[in-house]
């Protein structure tokens, strides 16, 4: 992991891919180095989505390694929410496959002005850069689809939906987890807005061949991951409650304490938190086939995530997390978990941040646009 990868999405002839040393970022990886490549690259008084930005992905130090919990990929540019550097991080396959690949970061820079949109593909081989605009207007999961019809199923995904084509504020940048689903999201602050800005609708990369990223004293390393693994293990909250009940379990805790968000802020008391709480959607989830527990990524221990699936036992959606359902649920005053499951679907999908959008929703309702509670409206809206 001791290269970074420019794409120049605004040459004369096409976007053009460089590959170079880490230099002087080198000893960073992850938020470290996304942030310090904005701080020191990006002109501050730039607008966010246009040429001057910078969109960077970047694994973590021991992404593509043995080392347990080591999948999170950051995302950083100039916020096009906030105006400031923002880095936004998700879980998911990418991160241990870029960094296999020997990439400490992809920068993706200038703007494409042809009104084409590009896919990268990247493996052991090199880097190819294609126009495909079959893929404009796709949700993520459609498109994650088509690429691994082309590029088979071996593959990790960083995609954008229609939200950072269109470069809206909320917009998420999607990364595949295991099941090569697009659950997994660097949603704050318009990340994927900046990746539509660029043109790019998909980062596709194989690692075939390569093995993982070894430690310069192996013995050492696994004495430490081992140590690392067994204090998670053994702790009540990421060896027992997140694995059990997901990011949700804080639910009645929050509720208990006067501070889970309820229609829209109004009070820190949802009197229906029990039916959306990690607790209720465990059992649910267990009931109709799915899981209560999954990894994103491979050497995820803790596996806070599970398996939704709708009352046909068909897949819905990966179980939503507790920013999702205090946002969509408590904010909303909505209280049933499929039409939270549903939304958290449609978020994932169009690649929209779930908290921005929860939230938007509950202003939606204290401002009138439809009540309290309306769960069929809540879905209309988003849609």
């Amino acid at each position: 992991m001791d290269k970074i990868l420019r794409i120049d999405m605004g040459a004369d002839e096409g976007p053009q891919p460089t590959v170079e040393p880490l230099g002087e970022y080198s000893g960073k990886g992850g938020r470290a180095l996304t942030s310090a490549i904005v701080a020191k690259e990006v002109d501050p008084a730039c607008h966010p989505l246009g040429p001057e930005n910078k969109l960077i992905l970047a694994p973590g130090l021991l992404s593509g390694s043995v080392a347990a919990m080591s999948g999170r990929l950051s995302v950083g540019c100039k916020s096009p929410l906030t105006g400031g550097i923002k880095e936004a991080n998700a879980g998911g396959q990418a991160s241990q496959v870029l960094a296999r690949l020997g990439y400490a970061a992809i920068v993706l820079e200038g703007k494409c002005t042809t009104g084409d949109l590009y896919k990268v593909f990247i493996d052991n081989d090199g880097i190819n850069i294609s126009a495909d605009n079959s893929l404009k207007g796709l949700g993520n999961y459609d498109t994650v689809s088509r690429l691994t019809q082309e590029y088979g199923k071996k593959v990790a995904c960083i995609s954008i939906g229609q939200a950072g084509e269109m470069m809206l504020g909320a917009a998420s940048v999607a990364c595949t987890d295991m099941e090569l689903r697009p659950t997994r999201h660097a949603g704050r602050g318009g990340v994927g807005a900046v990746m539509g800005s660029k043109s790019v609708k998909a980062i596709i990369l194989d690692d075939t061949g390569l093995s993982v990223r070894k430690a310069k004293d192996p013995e050492k390393f696994k004495a430490a991951n081992k140590a690392f693994v067994k204090g998670l293990k053994s702790h009540p909250v990421t060896g027992e409650g997140l694995p059990a009940f997901g990011t949700a379990v804080v639910t009645n805790v929050l509720n208990e304490a006067g501070g889970y968000p309820t229609n829209n802020f109004t009070s820190g008391v949802f009197p229906n938190h029990e039916k959306i709480s990690g607790e209720t959607i465990a059992t649910l989830e267990v009931e109709r086939g799915g899981s209560a527990t999954h990894g994103c990524h491979r050497g995820c221990v803790i596996r806070c995530s599970g398996i939704y699936n709708d009352k046909n036992g068909n897949y819905l959606s990966k179980q939503p997390e507790y920013e999702t359902i205090c946002t969509h649920g408590g904010c909303c005053g909505i209280d049933d978990p499929d039409t939270i499951a549903m939304l958290d679907y449609l978020d994932d999908d169009i690649g929209l941040d779930t908290i921005e959008t929860g939230v938007a929703v509950g202003v939606a309702m204290e401002a009138g646009l439809l009540a309290f509670g309306d769960r069929e409206g809540a879905i209309d809206l988003v849609k």
